[in-house]
């Protein structure tokens, strides 16, 4: 069973993130926290107010996806 993310330690809007995809490690910045079903490029993120998602918008091409916050790694 996966811990609990400590919501201290969670991005925040406007927060620079890097995440692994499959073309390697990627850049971008947190653009909202998603708190219910929510649906980018046809993912369908099951948030909720207890279990949030973070929509992140690449640096390099600027698309837009929806991650859990431990697939997330804050910059500084």
């Amino acid at each position: 069973m996966a811990k609990d993310l400590d919501m201290r330690k969670a991005p925040q809007v406007g927060d620079t993130v890097d995440w692994n995809t499959s073309q390697g490690k990627t850049t971008g910045v947190v653009t909202r926290k998603v708190t219910k079903t929510a649906t980018v490029k046809g993912h369908t993120a099951k948030a909720t107010k207890s279990k949030p998602e973070f929509e992140v918008k690449t640096l390099k091409s600027g698309k837009k996806a929806i991650h859990t916050a431990q697939a997330l790694k804050r910059h500084g």
